[in-house]
């Protein structure tokens, strides 16, 4: 039985799906009331997973959290955390759950979070553990073990469009393809003339790409991240453009950016959805959604 995100993707419309990062504590409010202002909105909802090597309540417990709101969860999974017998009893667990979709993740060095001192595990890699699923998918472990009842994910992975040089990612994204990626989530995009090209190369592959969309909140942001985060680019001119704006309205001038990024995705037929990471203002979503015309 297909998920309803995996429907979506099936049906060839323009897919959105947006992400919730989990409190760092057990107050759930804030993030409940972003799960109710997005769930009707989008068409499944990512609940991140110890987004950048910091401990926070966990993705999992985020999805069932989703699934209660009567939304469509996208369990973010990653391997810097679990060993392969973690990763996939959670996975049963999940399954057990009601959780039908997984995006299979590598994982941030723990160094980059708030518990330097953590060991990082990386039994698997993001494509093992995708490969992981499908073998659960046949009923089977990776002992080689049988299983009494198996799972059905909708499973995908991650690319990084903007990665320069792109080769590497390339080969990544194929060898996901052939492991059974259904979908993938990209890397926030901002130069829509390159991840044209990008896709011009994607679409000769029978699977489902969502561009990234990290919404700009000022100007710094937009900097920060071209001088320091691996495979984002933000143009000179969009920097310039967020840097123009009045500092109280930088944040409308980010979300206008976005909406009208997404806009031109959907006309120009240019990918098969989007991805909105707003990264701490997930409040403002509907307000980019509305401002793309969706």
């Amino acid at each position: 039985m297909l998920s309803r995100f995996a429907e979506a993707l099936d049906s060839g419309r323009f897919v959105v799906t947006s992400e919730v990062a989990p409190p760092k504590g057990t107050n759930l409010e804030e993030m409940r009331h972003h799960i109710e202002l997005l769930k009707d909105k989008v068409d499944a909802i990512n609940i991140t997973d110890h987004q950048s090597s910091v401990m926070r309540f966990p993705s999992l417990g985020g999805c069932l959290a989703v699934i209660e709101a009567g939304g469509e969860p996208i369990l973010q999974m990653t391997c810097r955390d679990r060993n392969r017998i973690a990763l996939e009893a959670e996975l049963l667990f999940a399954y057990s759950r009601g959780v039908r979709n997984v995006l299979c993740l590598t994982g941030d060095a723990v160094p980059v979070g708030d518990h330097k001192e953590a060991m990082g595990v990386f039994d698997l890699d993001s494509l093992q553990l995708l490969k992981a699923i499908y073998r659960l998918m046949d009923g089977e472990d990776l002992g080689g073990n049988k299983l009494d009842g198996a799972v059905e994910f909708c499973a995908g992975a991650i690319v990084t469009p903007e990665a320069q040089p792109i080769e590497p990612q390339l080969i990544k994204f194929e060898k996901k393809v052939e492991a059974g990626a259904r979908f993938f989530q990209t890397q926030a995009i901002y130069d829509l003339d390159n991840f044209s090209r990008f896709m011009e190369y994607a679409r000769k592959f029978k699977v489902k790409v969502l561009a990234g969309i990290v919404l700009l909140s000022s100007a710094r942001m937009a900097r920060y991240m071209t001088e320091n985060v691996p495979g984002i680019f933000v143009p000179p001119e969009l920097i310039a453009e967020m840097a123009a704006a009045p500092k109280e309205e930088m944040l409308a001038k980010g979300i206008e950016i976005a909406g009208r990024t997404i806009a031109a995705l959907k006309k120009g037929n240019v990918c098969d959805g989007v991805h909105i990471m707003a990264i701490g203002k997930e409040a403002v979503v509907p307000d980019i959604l509305a401002a793309a015309g969706l």
